[in-house]
């Protein structure tokens, strides 16, 4: 797995506050290389060629479709991107991981079968299994033999997971673990080969095990009548009495609850260009729709409500593709050059990804928001066509909802962030505690006289109101902050929209120093600005929450320093993105 073509500089989870960045400190899609446009057009043909034909099909999961439609993939290799090359791979990098990710989401039931089979399926045994264990079942997964599912999920266990009431007893006798209980919820479950299950040992010791759908006892209920990705396969899957060989145990006895939580990061690091490929997809439809649709004598297009919703459905996606491919780069970096050769390959990985857990949370949260989004104004756009279900918009509409529930809940994520940033914080990891008593010195000097506020400085503050929050509340709540829900969620709000600003921010200069990036320098001057309001409303939120008369006065004064910018015609900027993506029918910065 190579290294990302220019070096960054390694940095830690959660360290964007802290540490300012260059325009060349961040990865973006400008810098993928040869390989990465090439298998980026490879998993554009497939689209068009093998998927698009099929979505009508899969959408009404006519037998053996989309399992014909995995198994070609298989054959391109799209099953396989980071899989090692022995054990039928292609052994590429997380960035081609992430671009085959995006390009094949622009279907959210055919995402699901492949999303599933190549991640939260495959995933553990590759990170976690014994040689023996890849050897046996990776060639299989890789050419999409056999189909992969993850079972954690339970009726009662949902996102309190280590509630699970599945358990599995060892049998001496037999040198087999007895497995007994009931998964629900899980994707691929009516027609998977293979499952990561997680049990507990005995009651208590939570495991993964590595169960074959041909065993006796295993059974897959019915599919689900869902909402959206109706094309998918979401069923329970019960196990009566099935004998697990000692041998199937991934990773070890009372450690389940780790692959678990590690496989989950991936899942919401994948969120990211999931959403991103969705939304372009809705975004080019209904670019043409409103081309095309006529009322009052001229194309909606050219009406100025129209045009702001497809510039704004633009923008949000701008700053969800680059915060994805940013965190990309942040991973990669951590990694450097990988061989699958290593012996330490899979502990690296891991824990590259795990370092960058809370934003990891973010990019599910604010990705899977920003698909919803996309996908109603494409509905809204489509007028009462939107409603109707021969409309690709209908479909997308529905199919967007779950991802706000896939992966840990964008609530869990919200709570997990933050919490995630603290406890670095206590553990020396961050010096979080420094920053903030530098912010607070900072504060009580006084505010500094004169010169606008521009978008470099809009940044700055916006990660110093993070920092601002995130005092103030520990001050209110001390230790038991992390039990206050929506104070939480609210400093992680800040966060996401911090880390996207910047993010948007030194993108788009990388791009101007390019001579690109017109259309990018508009929409990073309206999602500046928006994301500083939003930051504003979240920040009197918390500061609400945690202070109270005259303490609640001065933080809202100080607030309000890091609040101030300077306005743009935000109305003539939209009209003239919208009128580049009318011209161009698609999306592009």
């Amino acid at each position: 797995m190579a290294a990302i073509a220019a070096p960054l500089p390694k940095t830690k989870g959660g360290a964007f506050l802290l540490e300012p960045r260059a325009p060349e400190e961040i990865y973006s899609p400008e810098d993928f290389t040869e390989e990465h446009l090439a298998i980026g057009r490879t998993a554009d043909e497939f689209w068009q060629k093998e998927i698009l034909p099929n979505v009508e099909k899969i959408q009404h999961q006519e037998p053996g479709v989309a399992q014909a439609v995995l198994r070609k993939s298989a054959e391109l290799g799209l099953t396989a991107v980071i899989l090692p090359e022995k054990f039928g791979g292609m052994e590429l990098d997380l960035t081609s991981l992430m671009i085959v990710a995006e390009r094949l989401s622009r279907d959210g039931s055919y995402s699901a079968w492949h999303g599933a089979h190549t991640g939260i399926g495959t995933l553990p045994l590759l990170f976690y299994g014994t040689e023996e264990q890849k050897r046996k079942y990776l060639p299989k997964l890789a050419g999409a033999e056999m189909i992969a599912a993850y079972c954690l999920s339970e009726p009662q266990a949902g996102s309190d997971a280590l509630a699970m009431k599945t358990r599995a007893d060892f049998n001496e006798q037999e040198n087999c673990y007895i497995l007994n209980g009931q998964k629900m919820w899980i994707t691929n479950g009516g027609h998977a080969d293979l499952y990561t299950v997680f049990a507990k040992v005995g009651g208590e010791k939570v495991t993964a095990f590595l169960v074959e759908r041909a065993w006796a006892g295993v059974k897959p209920g019915a599919e689900e009548k869902k909402m959206g990705i109706k094309g998918s396969s979401t069923t329970p899957v019960y196990f009566d009495n099935v004998k697990v060989p000692v041998e199937n145990v991934l990773g070890e006895v009372g450690k389940g609850h780790y692959i678990a939580f590690n496989i989950l990061n991936i899942g919401r690091f994948k969120l990211g260009p999931f959403a991103v490929g969705g939304a372009k997809s809705v975004l080019q439809t209904s670019l043409k729709y409103a081309k095309e649709r006529k009322a009052f004598g001229k194309s909606i297009g050219e009406f100025g409500m129209i045009q702001h919703k497809l510039a704004e459905m633009a923008i949000r996606i701008y700053a969800v593709e680059t915060m994805s491919y940013r965190v990309v780069g942040m991973i990669q970096s951590a990694l450097g050059d990988l061989s699958w050769e290593a012996p330490d390959a899979s502990d690296r990985l891991l824990k590259a990804i795990e370092e960058f857990a809370m934003e990891c949370s973010y990019m599910k949260v604010y990705g899977s928001e920003m698909l919803d989004y996309v996908a109603d104004e494409g509905v809204q756009i489509h007028g009462g066509y939107g409603y109707h279900q021969d409309y690709a918009v209908e479909r997308a509409y529905r199919d967007s909802r779950i991802n706000r529930i896939f992966e840990g809940t964008s609530e869990i994520n919200r709570m997990l962030a933050t919490g995630m940033l603290l406890k670095r914080a206590q553990r020396g990891q961050l010096p979080l505690v420094e920053a903030v008593k530098k912010l607070q010195a900072e504060i009580l000097a006084g505010p500094t006289l004169g010169g606008t506020v521009d978008e470099n400085a809009m940044v700055t503050n916006a990660k110093k109101s993070v920092l601002f929050c995130l005092g103030v509340a520990y001050q209110s709540f001390g230790a038991e902050l992390e039990h206050q829900q929506e104070v939480l969620a609210g400093i992680t709000d800040i966060g996401m929209a911090a880390f996207a600003m910047e993010s948007v921010w030194l993108r788009t200069q990388k791009l101007a120093a390019l001579g690109k990036g017109e259309l990018a320098a508009d929409m990073c001057a309206v999602f500046l600005r928006e994301a500083a309001e939003d930051i504003e409303r979240s920040a009197r939120y918390v500061l609400s929450a945690s202070s109270s008369g005259d303490a609640l006065r001065t933080n809202l004064a100080v607030l309000k320093r890091f609040a101030k910018f300077e306005p743009v015609n935000a109305v003539a900027i939209r009209r003239k993105i919208a009128a580049r993506l009318e011209q161009a029918e698609r999306y592009l910065v």
